[in-house]
């Protein structure tokens, strides 16, 4: 059953004056893109930004202490009914993410009721590897939950989740290397269902909504302005990255173009849908149909002026707006 996508209205009070918005920032380098584009923008002073690991932020927004913010899918569809997706804005791929990594020193297929080290900051990255093992490569390892780097998670045990930075350094630097193979799960995940993977969507309280619905659109818009103002000046963002990162300009370029994927359209929304019906039941925490809303990035004036056929009826894969 194909999960419904509800088009949320937000007809509530218009932003509370001298409110700033308690907003998560993904302490990563696949979240820099939106960092640089809002500080060039000046946004960041219209921001009570929170810079921290995804997993922490997940449970801040979850828990009232973020407004607004990136969450993990695994916890956002957990947490569904609380939250609204913001549009159009999301950390995901369509094929290889490079920061996203499964490490093995041995042959996915016999990983079969052995160690497996997992991060500890990405509970979607872990839950989307025990699907791929399960499911796709029919093996079912001991899932071990680990904080350290990759080469300490390898020492104990034979394979390793590992996301963020420390994957991508391991995607481009031990690879071949290091005595361990590099599956990308990004990829995997594509070349078995051909859709995009969603790691992290951006969302609001709905009780933050409720009465800053305007506010909550303008942050939204800040968002998209910031995605678009790094693409315009992406060679000086890798350039100045590189100076402290360690990989060089060519290799984030290529990193943030061609593997990450910040958009959140039809084919990424039927990724998530299909992601929640594969791993949704009591056991996940959320139904395989769990409902989706999407905030209506249209005020209110704007819907009335439009019509109610403007925001209203069935759309293309199962998204029904309202």
């Amino acid at each position: 059953m194909t999960a419904p996508i509800d088009q949320l209205p937000v007809d509530g009070a218009g932003p509370i004056v001298g409110t700033r918005p308690r907003v998560g920032h993904i302490d990563f380098l696949n979240c820099l893109p939106l960092f640089w584009g809002l500080a060039r923008t000046g946004s960041l002073l219209d921001l009570d930004l929170r810079r921290d690991t995804p997993e922490r932020l997940s449970d801040a927004l979850v828990a009232g202490e973020l407004d607004i913010g990136p969450i993990s899918v695994t916890e956002y569809l957990r947490n569904a009914d609380e939250l609204v997706l913001l549009p159009d804005i999301a950390v995901g791929a369509d094929g290889p993410v490079m920061s996203c990594l499964l490490l093995s020193t041995l042959p996915l297929e016999r990983l079969d009721g052995v160690p497996l080290a997992c991060t500890t900051t990405s509970r979607t990255s872990v839950r989307l590897a025990e699907l791929l093992l399960s499911d796709l490569v029919g093996v079912r390892p001991e899932y071990r939950s680990s904080s350290a780097d990759p080469a300490t998670m390898l020492s104990g045990a034979p394979a390793a989740v590992v996301i963020g930075d420390a994957a991508l350094r391991a995607s481009l630097l031990g690879a071949g290397t290091a005595g361990y193979e590099v599956y990308d799960l990004g990829e995997m995940w594509r070349k078995w269902t051909g859709l995009p993977f969603v790691f992290a969507v951006f969302a609001a309280r709905r009780d933050f909504l409720a009465g800053n619905a305007d506010l909550v659109r303008e942050v939204h818009s800040r968002f998209l302005a910031s995605r678009e103002v790094f693409l315009d000046e992406i060679d000086d963002v890798c350039r100045r990255a590189a100076r402290w990162a360690e990989f060089d300009a060519p290799t984030l370029k290529r990193y943030y173009l061609s593997a990450l994927d910040f958009s959140l359209g039809e084919r990424h929304l039927a990724g998530l849908r299909e992601f929640a019906r594969r791993v949704g039941g009591a056991e996940a925490g959320f139904p395989p149909d769990v409902t989706i809303r999407l905030l209506d990035t249209d005020p209110p004036d704007a819907r009335r002026m439009a019509g109610p056929g403007a925001v209203s009826g069935r759309g293309p894969a199962g998204v029904v707006r309202s």
